[in-house]
């Protein structure tokens, strides 16, 4: 199996999951709409090609590695949206210039908590099945080195602090992927090893590792979380770890 490995550093990242009212949590790890989301954001498609995006997030796997946990950070703001200066057209990531509706929900003051991770790091290897559609490995790769649009993890105000491609690897499964990828400078592996999620039926079950049940998908038409699938938790010790000990 040929897969994409992604190297996730920011001061801050957030992994969206089901928003309540005004409280946008985050998951441990990223979920499959944003992995999603962020590749159709390096190959330049926008809302109009909805159908595009959601057949590459029906396509894609992954499996992430936690090389640091991080902080949680909670921020509470607010934002007075009958201000006038708020109504101004303003530029877009896309490089075009959008103007703020008109509706009930854009007056008023609006409370919101976000959730996010602070100082945290990840390690993700992605594959897509099938693999010989239009949007490959290798355009996903390209686009990755030479985005069409800024990048960011999970909210607009999350941009990485370094580049996210960090390679290509041949693996059995994605969890060996993990296993592979390369280690954070400095990074200390517990002789359990890394906090590690990757999909169900990528190998077989171990007493070490446990069944989640997640809705990480999205409906890119109608922009709401749908579905519910089932993932592993567990640990992995990656290979470099096991040459040092």
């Amino acid at each position: 199996m040929d897969a994409v490995l992604l190297r996730l550093d920011a001061p801050l990242m957030s992994f969206g999951g089901v928003m309540v009212d005004h409280i946008g949590v985050t998951r441990d790890f990223p979920a499959r709409s944003m992995l999603a989301g962020l590749l159709a954001n390096a190959l330049g498609h926008d809302h109009r090609n909805a159908t595009r995006t959601e057949r590459l997030q029906r396509r894609l796997r992954h499996a992430v590695r936690c090389d640091r946990p991080g902080q949680r950070l909670v921020d509470y703001h607010t934002a007075d949206l009958s201000e006038s200066h708020l109504s101004l057209d303003g530029w877009t990531t896309r490089g075009v210039v959008e103007s703020r509706g008109g509706g009930p929900s854009s007056k008023g003051t609006h409370v919101r908590l976000r959730h996010y991770l602070a100082d945290a790091r990840y390690t993700v290897a992605l594959t897509l099945v099938p693999a010989d559609e239009r949007s490959d490995l290798d355009r996903i790769e390209a686009a990755l080195r030479a985005p069409c649009r800024p990048l960011f993890l999970g909210r607009k105000c999350c941009p990485p602090s370094s580049p996210l491609l960090l390679g290509r690897v041949e693996a059995a499964d994605l969890h060996e992927a993990l296993e592979i990828a390369p280690l954070w400078a400095p990074t200390e592996v517990p002789a359990s090893g890394l906090r590690a999620w990757w999909p169900e039926g990528e190998i077989p079950l171990r007493d070490d590792s446990r069944e989640l049940f997640i809705t990480d998908e999205r409906d890119w038409r109608n922009q709401i979380h749908v579905g519910r699938r089932r993932i592993r938790e567990g640990r992995v010790i990656p290979r470099e770890a096991r040459h040092e000990n």
